[in-house]
């Protein structure tokens, strides 16, 4: 799976990848083009480079050479075409030569400064001299590109000829361009040998670009560097949502950390809407991303499991798809996850609020037995709901709620039946009628 597919999945990440300050448009390329990673090893290998960045990129003193570096990337351009026909022996015109010198010269450059930070054993960045030698015959350095008259004593004398006469020599022109076309053949077979080197170079600077993006997002968001867990369980501490934290910041108001762990078994976490349940589901659908992808995870710090597939169901109530067919498609997401808990992969599966569309009874019964059939499937299932279901013995959550007039979205422990009445209490801290609560609160009182 890419993560460009991943982009506008409900659990926020494109707010993390529009966030992301990469510096050269094929370095965002690369990145939105990775693919997800499902193993331990791969892991932990991209995120001890970014950590080795980190470590460069938290340092304020270090805040000139890494604006210096990121400047350098600027001119990172995709120049992979350009490689591929010097690999089969194309002859390139002057625009695709000037492109191969500028990549050297940005190589050489992004790799001195690497090496001021020792971060250049950290992503190594071939060593294309050699293409700076062949394209840059005068040593100029110089980010440009033209036949030289240094590439041919005949040329050089043929183009003053030109210059000397006051008539147009169509001959000695057609020679200069003659010569001008074999140097260019020259070249590209010079050339070819490097097209290997030219491509990793190529890669590399476009890795350096997004570990130090990364690496620039993890210090300003304050997110954690995870790791991997041990044990099959995945816990955090200071769980957040940025997206949402930043909208809160923006009207002054401050976000509420939570704290969760989940296993290979069901967790349901139950309370009334307006308890933060469903900003919880998509914090964790995202973070399991943003692992998987090797980014900064929102928190305090997490301690992950690596699954194999990922579903994350939720519903937008802001959606005009209401009845019959929004219940009809809820149940064909839910049948798939169930289907897929048969192959024998690790699954997490996030799902809000099953079965809301439907009565309160069927509801109840279809989130009751969909927790007892998953419960002994490799998978890690956390359901949020706001019906009292049956929950096998399963570890239940809920939101802390309303304490002294305001909302505490806080995890805690609760158990089988004991499903918050928060709905009355939210309802009148909105100002809503008083004489509606009232009569609500009577019908209840009699119910019990």
């Amino acid at each position: 799976m890419q993560l460009r597919k991943l982009l506008d999945s409900p659990c926020g990440l494109r707010f993390m990848i529009d966030n992301l300050c990469t510096h050269s448009s094929y370095s965002r390329k690369i990145m939105l083009e990775s693919s997800m990673m499902y193993d331990k090893n791969s892991i932990e290998k991209s995120y001890a480079v970014m950590k080795e960045f980190y470590e460069v990129v938290k340092n304020d003193e270090n805040k000139n050479i890494v604006q210096s570096l990121q400047f350098k990337l600027c001119n990172l351009k995709d120049i992979n075409h350009t490689i591929s026909r010097l690999a089969t022996s194309v002859v390139v015109d002057d625009i695709e030569l000037y492109e191969v010198k500028s990549l050297a010269l940005l190589s050489a450059d992004v790799k001195n400064i690497l090496e001021k930070i020792s971060l250049d054993k950290i992503i190594e960045i071939p060593n294309l001299d050699d293409v700076v030698k062949i394209l840059d015959p005068d040593g100029l350095r110089i980010a440009t590109f033209y036949i030289y008259d240094s590439y041919s004593e005949e040329l050089a004398s043929l183009r003053k000829k030109l210059k000397e006469k006051d008539v147009y020599q169509e001959e000695i022109y057609n020679e200069v361009m003659r010569i001008e076309d074999e140097i260019r053949a020259e070249l590209s077979s010079k050339l070819k040998p490097y097209s290997e080197a030219m491509t990793l170079a190529l890669n590399a600077l476009a890795d350096v670009d997004i570990n130090i993006a990364k690496s620039l997002q993890i210090k300003e968001m304050g997110l954690c560097f995870p790791t991997i867990s041990s044990d099959e369980i995945s816990s955090y501490k200071g769980l957040f949502h940025p997206e949402v934290k930043h909208i809160l910041a923006k009207e002054k108001r401050e976000y509420q950390n939570v704290d969760i762990d989940f296993e290979l078994k069901p967790l349901i976490i139950m309370g009334s809407n307006m308890g933060g349940k469903t900003i919880v589901l998509k914090t964790l659908a995202m973070c399991q991303y943003l692992l998987q992808f090797g980014f900064g995870i929102p928190a305090t710090s997490a301690d992950m499991m690596i699954y194999d597939e990922i579903f994350c169901l939720t519903t937008d109530d802001q959606s005009i798809n209401k009845g019959l067919s929004s219940f009809a498609a809820e149940m064909k997401n839910i049948d798939a996850v169930i289907k897929s808990s048969q192959q024998n992969k690790k699954i997490l599966t996030l799902i809000d609020e099953p079965a809301r569309t439907t009565n309160p009874t069927e509801g109840t019964a279809l989130v009751s037995s969909l927790v007892k059939l998953l419960q002994d499937r490799a998978m890690s299932l956390v359901i949020v709901t706001h019906y009292n279901i049956k929950t096998y013995n399963n570890k239940c959550l809920r939101v802390k709620g309303l304490i002294d007039g305001k909302m505490n979205y806080e995890l805690v422990e609760t158990h089988e039946g004991e499903v918050p009445h928060e709905a009355l209490n939210i309802a009148e801290t909105l100002g809503i009628d008083s004489q509606w609560i009232e009569m609500a609160k009577e019908i209840i009182s009699v119910r019990s």
